[in-house]
């Protein structure tokens, strides 16, 4: 089953950019289609970080345990999409103007915000194989902590972006805090639960 469902998955991943694409080529992404390409890359990549956080909450409630195989794909297409934000900013809003970006990132807060939260993915993205896992030992989950922190940055781009706190930079922040503070209950639960060490008791 599992052979058949990953695939699919995989090409269900692909199809917010094969609709991007498909777009391009029909006309069809509206007056400003460079505003269209960079939103929806934008949110694409925020939804598969809310998917990749997802997976653990998940596994935890159900004890559906095959989740966690798709946590790697999941959080690879995160910065797949990042990744054509990013390049959709330098292209369609900058124009390769190397200069203008760098003085464009610290001076817009947003921009700052987003650039980091796909900075943060890269070393995620680059250490997500196997061979890497074997290499950080325990450092690899501490590494890949940092998810933690672009997910935070990229819900504070969106919002910053759009310049509302309400709809779906709402929706999106409220999802975030819920799957992080999922994590902190759950580790705070665990301490709580751990049983307590017997203090020796000196001779009489």
């Amino acid at each position: 089953m599992r052979r058949i469902i990953k695939p699919l998955a995989f090409l269900a991943a692909l199809l917010p950019v094969a609709w991007l694409v498909w777009g391009i080529f029909q006309g069809t992404l509206g007056a400003n289609p460079a505003e269209t390409i960079q939103l929806q890359t934008g949110r694409w990549a925020l939804k598969f970080l809310v998917l990749t956080l997802a997976v653990t909450p998940v596994r935890r409630l159900t004890g559906w345990n095959t989740v966690i195989q798709y946590r790697r794909m999941l959080g690879l297409f995160a910065f797949f999409y990042a990744s054509l934000h990013f390049t959709s900013y330098i292209v369609l809003d900058q124009f390769f103007d190397w200069g203008a970006i760098v003085r464009d990132v610290p001076k817009r807060p947003f921009i700052l915000m987003g650039f980091t939260a796909f900075v943060l993915l890269i070393p995620l993205a680059v250490t997500s194989t196997k061979g890497w896992i074997r290499r950080l030992g325990r450092r690899w989950q501490a590494l890949h902590r940092l998810i933690y922190v672009s997910a935070i940055c990229a819900t504070i781009h969106f919002i910053w972006k759009v310049k509302v706190a309400t709809g779906d930079p709402t929706v999106y922040a409220t999802i975030v805090a819920a799957l992080l503070g999922f994590r902190v209950a759950w580790s705070v639960r665990k301490r709580i639960q751990r049983p307590g060490r017997t203090v020796p008791q000196s001779a009489a």
